[in-house]
């Protein structure tokens, strides 16, 4: 394994990128309402990244190994979609959550977060998914800094979510992230206590737990990317890009239009 540590330079690059993909679901957020297509969805964020951003959306053509290459700029999963969705013209409606997964790639470096969004009005279970699962996440950031171990974030994140009754998606994980989509370490959302690998100031990985209301099964639907819940129940998934400084973390997708962060987070040292 082999986790690269950002200098000050780097840092700067990814405080950028990470701002830049926040900024983009500041701008989709207004759109997001039922009627739209999440083709619309795409389009709008596409033309964003690279005309107003001069920016690269990640997702557009990458092929990882075993994997055809993603076809569109987004990805964006519904209702009892966990992870990787790919826009279509299906409209969205009334009382739908949809989580909105934003990568782009600005000056060689990456920035990735996503959130999730009510259509109109949804239903009281699953907007206490969608708050709880944007608990659970910043749970897991509260863990990081220098000398905390990946384990920590992991059961922050379990105990949390399993504590209100969810499951969380096992197969899917949090990575490292930099000049690379996807580098070391795998940043897990369940685990132990002091366990895995131990954090370092220069670190930069996603924290993106996946949340299920039923049981935490998962399958992979033909077209060799959207996850889908076995038992058809609601999902929920929220993403941000974490630094860790010389004495806490620093949160890198954070712009004006982010959500509120939740009263029991303290300020990083």
């Amino acid at each position: 394994m082999t986790i690269t540590i950002k200098d000050e330079q780097g840092i700067a690059g990814m405080r950028l990128a990470g701002r830049l993909a926040s900024q983009v679901l500041d701008y989709l957020e207004p759109f997001v309402k039922p009627g739209v297509t999440t083709n619309a969805l795409d389009k709008l964020a596409h033309d964003y990244i690279v005309d107003v951003q001069g920016a690269i959306p990640a997702p557009l053509n990458y092929a990882p190994d075993g994997y055809p290459p993603y076809p569109k700029s987004i990805c964006s999963s519904i209702n009892h979609q966990v992870c990787h969705g790919i826009p279509n013209d299906k409209p969205l409606k009334k009382g739908d959550i949809v989580n909105l997964d934003i990568t782009i790639i600005k000056d060689g470096w990456h920035g990735d977060t996503s959130r999730m969004f009510c259509v109109g009005d949804a239903s009281i279970a699953a907007k206490r998914l969608c708050a709880l699962t944007h608990e659970a996440m910043w749970h897991g950031i509260q863990q990081v800094r220098p000398g905390a171990h990946l384990g920590d974030i992991g059961w922050a994140i379990q105990s949390f979510a399993e504590g209100h009754g969810f499951s969380v998606v096992r197969e899917f994980c949090g990575h490292g992230i930099g000049r690379g989509f996807h580098e070391d370490p795998q940043v897990l959302h369940y685990g132990k206590p002091g366990t895995l690998t131990e954090l370092k100031a220069g670190m930069t990985f996603t924290i993106e737990p996946m949340i299920n209301a039923g049981r935490r099964d998962i399958k992979e639907l033909g077209d060799g990317w959207t996850i889908v819940t076995k038992d058809h129940s609601l999902s929920a998934q929220w993403e941000h890009t974490v630094l860790v400084t010389p004495t806490g973390y620093e949160v890198l997708t954070l712009s004006a239009g982010s959500p509120a962060i939740p009263d029991f987070v303290q300020p990083s040292a």
